[in-house]
């Protein structure tokens, strides 16, 4: 184990910023509550954009860049919106040596300048769908920053949609929570994830529904992983987004909204790593294998560089790292990279070339095997789709054994501090708030499929319940 690393049995918090630290990902900027994405962190989000990306763009949306200034009066279009972020804001009040007009808020989401634009750009029936989507940077003020969970700045993705009716913004707000967040996390992260409807409590600010993605970390915490929003007609209202139908009737548009952002990263980290450092699914990782050649001395050194340039060459379809560095030992190399959870190790040297083999060594559960020359390419490929399947077989079972069911409070609230607790609820805010206070546990979602009551009273008041949901701790 690395002696840089905290064991996660005796302090996951640190154990987590120690993997961190040791695999290169991240740091904190000078600015309180901002981070620095080093290399082989950024590598790892350039990897989400691309696959998200293709399946942002394959839904129907196209990319577009908006300002991240934005005029404050824009905000207090929407009460409940600007209530919402108020306590988060960031606001430009001078610029150029002098004091503006109008402060500008510096982007906490987009809703507002965007549906400023739509109210020009849609005008008739003919125009909708509306579908965007940027990348791009927002600030919200963080008062208790933690890397790629809560940062001041941090990088997302932000899609706004616009439709005719009801019906139809309903169906883009869940196409996009299960069509591609969530297959994105559970066949590309390798976790598997729970969705559902967020509480009216814990509900985007503004929309009329929230739906959320929630991840069970190792600790037995939630991540909220990604959100999609059935925004109603709230916005369009507040900005008059209407448009002409095909009976020539004037209409507020429907609104969707939804994002993933680097918390994802955070996320991957806590639901897959080991003692020994980050852990990486092959396919979001940057790197599918790092090639290790290894020599004694200078009269071999060339004949084991030739060959290990030859299986190189031949896992051209592979993200190959070719380690040949002069500096450091062999032992500080493969901890090296093992820190930085890349999936797959070939080492080469005077040995294995005398035996006609590599060895390619796991990074989830360490196993070496010795692989003829002519049969890396395949068993490389057969190695990466069987990690992919085992961690998320591990992370799915981990979440079944730290899943629980009561109608008990007392036992509850011992429940709740190890996992996830289905119970029931009454549906009042005021419970939902009790609940929280005494126990720090909110209502992660209330589950799509299968949510009715288990015993049919609510888990604290003992009224007559609403829905079957989920509590647990989250970060």
């Amino acid at each position: 184990m690395s002696k840089g690393i905290t064991k996660k049995e005796e302090n996951f918090s640190d154990w987590y910023h120690d993997i961190i630290k040791e695999a290169d990902l991240a740091e904190h900027a000078e600015t309180k509550g901002s981070m620095i994405i080093r290399p082989h962190g950024y590598a790892i989000w350039e990897k989400f954009q691309n696959i998200l990306n293709k399946k942002i763009k394959e839904s129907g949306a196209k990319n577009v860049y908006f300002p991240m200034f934005i005029p404050e009066s824009y905000l207090s279009k929407e009460k409940e919106h600007v209530e919402g972020f108020s306590p988060e804001l960031a606001v430009v009040t001078h610029a150029g040596g002098k004091k503006l007009d109008e402060p500008l808020v510096v982007r906490p989401t987009s809703e507002t300048i965007i549906n400023k634009a739509f109210s020009k750009w849609i005008n008739s029936w003919r125009d909708l769908p509306y579908m965007i989507n940027q990348w791009a940077n927002v600030v919200r003020w963080e008062m208790r920053p933690r890397l790629f969970l809560r940062t001041t700045e941090f990088l997302w993705q932000e899609g706004h949609t616009a439709h005719k009716n009801e019906k139809e913004a309903e169906e883009e707000t869940l196409k996009i929570l299960k069509e591609v967040y969530q297959k994105f996390i559970q066949e590309y992260m390798a976790l598997p994830v729970f969705t559902g409807l967020k509480s009216k409590s814990e509900k985007f600010a503004g929309a009329l529904r929230t739906y959320t993605i929630e991840g069970m970390m190792q600790d037995g915490k939630a991540l909220q992983m990604g959100t999609s929003h059935n925004l109603g007609q709230n916005f369009a209202k507040a900005f008059d987004i209407t448009y002409s139908n095909e009976n020539n009737e004037n209409q507020y548009v429907w609104q969707t909204s939804w994002g993933v952002s680097t918390r994802l990263i955070g996320g991957l980290i806590m639901a897959h790593s080991d003692n020994k450092g980050l852990v990486l699914p092959p396919k979001i990782s940057p790197i599918d294998v790092v090639i290790i050649p290894i020599w004694k001395d200078e009269a071999n050194k060339d004949k084991v560089l030739k060959k290990a340039n030859d299986i190189k060459d031949s896992l051209s379809s592979f993200e190959v790292e070719f380690d040949d560095r002069k500096n450091g030992s062999v032992g500080s190399k493969f901890y090296e990279w093992e820190k930085k959870g890349i999936p797959v190790r070939i080492e080469i040297g005077e040995n294995e070339i005398e035996k006609g083999k590599v060895v390619l060594v796991r990074r989830d559960n360490g196993d070496k095997l010795e692989v003829e020359f002519g049969k890396v390419k395949g068993i490389l490929k057969k190695t990466l789709s069987d990690i992919q399947s085992k961690l998320f077989s591990k992370a799915k079972k981990f979440n079944e054994n730290h899943i629980y069911q009561t109608s008990n409070y007392r036992e509850f609230k011992d429940l709740v501090k190890k996992g996830f607790v289905y119970a029931d609820w009454c549906g009042d805010e005021a419970c939902e708030a009790s609940i929280k206070d005494e126990t720090k546990a909110t209502i992660r979602c209330i589950p799509l499929e299968d949510n009715k009551p288990i015993s049919g009273k609510c888990i604290k008041c003992g009224k007559e319940a609403k829905n079957k949901v989920i509590f647990a701790k989250s970060y």
